[in-house]
């Protein structure tokens, strides 16, 4: 499995609430290649680089900007940060403060400067899942599959016991002859269940219980793999055809037209929600009324657009305050949904990152709420 560094909301609104000068954030691409991360780092240097010259140009306590510099300098010699990449990294530096993080998918390049830290990047790891992991079981087939957002079939090796396949073999001698024999195709409904609890053990190691599961079974193990699964995310509906005939082309497709349905059935289970909800006064797609009801703490659930970098500043009223485009500062200003996912954070919320098609009306943020809000004036 890739390396995924995903905070958790205390984290999360850690790294939102904090404040320093100067506060550095760098997010670029990287790879889990070994042979690649030669440029990754070359990469990195230029991206402090650029930081390093955008530092030059402010005002800042003696030292301030070169302990930061030096600190993401440290990440370029750090050989147990690239002994496993993923597909991104995340870093945060200040003065005393170095944090970086290794995410699983693909990330736009991002350089800001100024007084907090730009927690876009993460935010956007909040998506709906676009990885999925397929369990391939029958007799004498165990194969656990990871697919991700810009990967085929990755194939993760489980840690089963040499004589895991004989646990389907049932003894019909009476302890008498040292031959065994299968009950049926695949010994009972007992031998059959520690035989896929066996397999649901090391299945939960490595699948996140977050990420969709989806079963391809041979007909006798389905039901009992089921009957004794611990993964939070196995799928109600598995894959019909026998997991033997599957080659990682139809693994692949057919994976990924579950995780289509699923989003596309979530959002249409939310968008009907979020349609009531609104007709009683109790959910907004506006953003200067979402912005108003995250100052209120009203927020119930917020979806924004993982894309949305409208920059500025919403004050303690939710009051929205758009950043001068025209100043040359708008580059380095917070953007208006981190500001807004911030307070919904803090007040014990939901946040979700969708594409902007998954929202409504076009904008950027749609808030189902606690209590009604008024219109900010």
């Amino acid at each position: 499995m890739l390396p995924a560094d995903i905070p958790d909301d205390a984290h999360l609104i850690e790294l939102i609430d904090h404040r320093d000068i100067p506060s550095v954030t760098i997010a670029l691409g990287s790879s889990p290649l070994p042979q690649d991360h030669e440029r990754v780092r070359i990469a990195l240097r230029d991206a402090i680089d650029e930081a390093e010259r955008r530092l030059e140009r402010q005002d800042l306590p003696h030292g301030a900007g070169r302990a930061v510099i030096d600190a993401l300098g440290s990440l370029l010699t750090d050989d147990e940060f690239w002994s496993r990449q993923s597909r991104s990294i995340v870093a945060f530096a200040s003065p005393g403060r170095l944090e970086a993080f290794r995410l699983p998918h693909h990330l736009r390049d991002v350089i800001t400067v100024g007084d907090r830290f730009d927690v876009a990047p993460l935010l956007r790891a909040t998506t709906y899942p676009e990885r999925a992991f397929v369990l391939q079981l029958a007799e004498g087939l165990v194969r656990l599959t990871e697919i991700g957002p810009d990967h085929g079939p990755v194939e993760h090796p489980l840690d089963l016991p040499d004589d895991h396949e004989l646990m389907l073999v049932h003894a019909v001698n009476d302890g008498q002859l040292d031959r065994r024999r299968a009950q049926g195709a695949n010994g009972d409904r007992v031998e059959q269940e520690r035989y896929c609890r066996v397999v649901n053990d090391e299945v939960v190691r490595i699948a996140p219980d977050h990420v969709p599961l989806v079963l391809s079974a041979s007909a006798a193990l389905e039901p009992a793999y089921r009957a004794v699964n611990t993964h939070a995310a196995l799928q109600p509906e598995g894959i019909t055809a026998h997991p033997e005939s599957l080659d990682d082309a139809e693994i692949d497709r057919l994976a990924r037209e579950m995780l289509d349905g699923l989003r596309a059935a979530e959002t249409a289970e939310w968008k009907e929600r979020f349609g009531t909800l609104r007709s009683q006064g109790l959910a907004t797609s506006s953003l200067s009324e979402v912005a108003a009801a995250s100052a209120q703490a009203a927020i119930d659930e917020l979806r924004f657009d993982l894309d949305a970098d409208d920059t500025g500043t919403v004050d303690e009223f939710g009051q929205v305050r758009r950043a001068d485009a025209d100043s040359g500062d708008a580059a380095d200003a917070p953007r208006l949904v981190d500001e807004i996912v911030s307070r919904v954070l803090h007040s014990g919320g939901r946040v979700r990152a969708v594409r902007n098609r998954d929202l409504v009306d076009g904008s950027p943020v749609a808030a189902t709420l606690r209590i009604p809000v008024a219109s900010p004036r």
